[in-house]
């Protein structure tokens, strides 16, 4: 195993659950620092997001990705024996 790999394969990570759904945003450079903060902080709160990368460009825009898990449930309707 080379340095940096993990003993995980893809196809064991998704299984477990590794999936997301992913939300960009582009907040241009007139939003103020606390406005952007509030923004991000309802996005978490309400809609489960989290922060994933976020860039501020020279311009001062930032773009942020946010993602959060996808979470499929299985219908216990037809599962009866």
């Amino acid at each position: 195993m080379a340095i940096g790999q993990t003993g995980t394969k893809r196809k064991d990570w998704v299984a477990v659950g590794g999936q997301y759904e992913y939300r960009v945003l582009t907040i241009p450079r007139s939003t103020s620092r606390g406005d952007a903060r509030r923004m991000l902080t309802e996005q978490a709160e309400y809609g489960r997001w989290e922060l994933a990368r976020s860039v501020i460009y020279v311009g001062g825009e930032r773009k942020v990705w946010l993602r959060r898990k996808i979470l499929r449930v299985r219908s216990t309707l037809a599962e009866t024996t």
